[in-house]
């Protein structure tokens, strides 16, 4: 089940079949735990419909409401590395190796949902940083309840250059207008996510590949319950939350992001987010 949200409604499809929904609230409708019953009833009682180009003519947006986005930090061993690379200058470096090994993971606040955009909007660097890099990741629906119902492609937009002058720069480097994209869509499935599941990077350069990669979810340290069971912990959440959960995929040091960038995160399940940097 996929839901995208759309400029004139919440969008179903279902076996390559769509549907329009009733629904006029996202923030409720998502925030089901029964979600996937939801909306396989749906898809029994609703007409599927040939309309979709012309719900994709009217835009897809980014499939967030009144959610908060948080992240996780080095749940992938290729990120710690990365993390330790850049912040030895600083002397930071073995922060984040303390991390990797830690019982409790790196959480922190990623973006309001008036900074998220949506497939084919724009993600920004920043003008203060002069090492920039999306960030690929399989990213969290998690309902008010603590229950995770969905998943989404996610882009957290990283400026290593600021983080790696002091760890306590993440902030900066992590939270501003336009540093975090979601999409195409909010994937429902049955069951958890498959641990196979393959996350794919490109970043296409003046109609070049500049860089690609992928990674199994499986090579995660940490459990998605797990990331969950922390973040709950002390905070609540009205409408749900979103929760990116790290990468396993970075550029080499020696490459940085331009304005012109086409960036391409796909997932198996979920699809393709598409956004060009600015």
């Amino acid at each position: 089940m996929k839901l995208y949200k759309t400029r004139s409604g919440i969008v179903l499809e279902f076996e390559n079949q769509f549907y329009s929904t009733p629904a006029d609230d996202w923030d409720s409708f998502v925030n089901q735990d029964n979600l996937y019953a939801v909306l396989r009833q749906l898809t029994t009682s609703a007409t599927a419909s040939d309309e979709y180009q012309t719900w994709t003519q009217t835009g897809l947006l980014a499939p967030i409401g009144r959610q908060e986005v948080w992240a996780s930090g080095v749940t992938y061993l290729r990120s710690r590395n990365a993390r330790m690379e850049e912040s030895k200058k600083s002397g930071g470096d073995n922060f984040y190796d303390r991390v990797y090994d830690a019982d409790r993971p790196e959480l922190f606040f990623k973006s309001t949902p008036e900074r998220v955009v949506g497939p084919g909007a724009n993600v920004r660097i920043r003008a203060d940083s002069t090492w920039n890099v999306p960030e690929p990741e399989l990213t969290l629906f998690i309902t008010s309840s603590g229950k995770i119902v969905g998943y989404t492609c996610g882009n957290d937009m990283s400026s290593r250059s600021i983080e790696g002058e002091n760890p306590l720069y993440l902030p900066q480097a992590k939270t501003y207008d336009g540093s975090a994209a979601l999409g195409p869509c909010l994937y429902v499935p049955e069951r958890p996510i498959a641990p196979e599941t393959q996350i794919r990077l490109e970043i296409i350069r003046d109609d070049q590949a500049a860089f690609t990669n992928s990674i199994a979810i499986n090579q995660m340290k940490r459990q998605h319950a797990e990331l969950v069971s922390f973040l709950y912990r002390e905070c609540s959440f009205s409408y749900g939350c979103f929760l990116m959960t790290g990468t396993g995929i970075v550029p080499p040091d020696d490459f940085t992001l331009s304005p012109g960038d086409v960036v391409r995160i796909t997932i198996d399940g979920i699809g393709t987010l598409e956004n060009v940097v600015a």
